[in-house]
């Protein structure tokens, strides 16, 4: 073949590129399994299959008595307030008998052993006072070590989306077996849509070019951008990958669903 009827027929076909549709297939943004980070029964699943659910949202609970037993013990200790006000009251107290030994001792009243001993009466009470704070403090960071173990007996959601499945019911033990899911949630706003382009557009489609897809379900066009373009191109089938970003508020698009998708101009 030469060179201009070579060149002609390339032109051909990128024109009936830009005008033609573009079979592509519409993919949740994620999905994931929701597993239990620790072992135990599951007081409520608080969702069903289809529900849509927000960010952050409970949707599992385990069974977590002795948890808030723990929580409430410690922070009982955390805000007992009598072993350091008894350890300041002794300080203070040596700290007088040491002042009063030290005029004594001035006046040689007492003997400067009676002194070192009320020297080493106070210093034994600052350290029993330091212990005492030092365990309050210890007191206040069980407190949140035990919240944080509470914590885990509630599961909320990672994003927005949608309950696939629901897998375990309440009563049943859940594990953190990664075999034994409690639900599948999927991401669907946005959507990524998948389309297989022939080489000859690869550079013309670029990041961030706007186009429009209709799903089978539909014969309205919404709108989408390009989000990512390959820079591999397949040998075997001459062709490369895209992805766009399909928003869908409202979840009025089912992810899985096959379409078309056409490029802006």
């Amino acid at each position: 073949m030469n060179r201009p009827l070579l060149c002609l027929l390339l032109v051909v076909v990128f024109s009936i590129a830009r005008a033609e549709e573009f079979d592509c297939l519409i993919e949740a943004r994620q999905t994931v399994d929701i597993r239990s980070p620790v072992d135990g029964l599951l007081e409520s699943v608080q969702v069903q299959r289809g529900d849509l659910v927000r960010k952050g949202q409970v949707i599992v609970k385990l069974e977590s008595g002795p948890e808030q037993a723990a929580l409430e013990i410690a922070r009982a200790r955390a805000t007992m307030a009598g072993p350091v006000e008894a350890a300041q009251a002794r300080v203070e107290f040596a700290k007088t008998k040491e002042k009063r030994q030290e005029e004594l001792s001035r006046q040689k009243f007492v003997s400067p052993s009676a002194l070192d001993e009320a020297r080493t009466e106070r210093k034994l009470a600052e350290s029993e006072l330091r212990v005492a704070l030092e365990n309050q403090k210890l007191a206040e960071l069980e407190v949140q070590r035990s919240e944080a173990l509470l914590q885990l007996h509630v599961i909320r959601s990672p994003f927005d989306g949608v309950v696939v499945d629901r897998l375990l019911d309440p009563g049943e033990f859940a594990t953190t077996n990664i075999k034994e899911p409690i639900l599948k949630l999927a991401e669907i706003d946005p959507l990524n849509v998948e389309v297989v382009l022939p080489a000859p557009l690869f550079g013309r489609i670029r990041k961030g070019a706007r186009a429009e897809v209709v799903p089978e379900t539909s014969t309205r066009y919404f709108p989408a951008q390009v989000s990512i373009v390959d820079r591999v191109i397949d040998g075997a089938s001459g062709t490369f990958g895209v992805r766009l970003d399909l928003r869908n508020p409202g979840g009025a698009i089912p992810a899985g669903a096959r379409c078309r998708v056409r490029f802006a101009k």
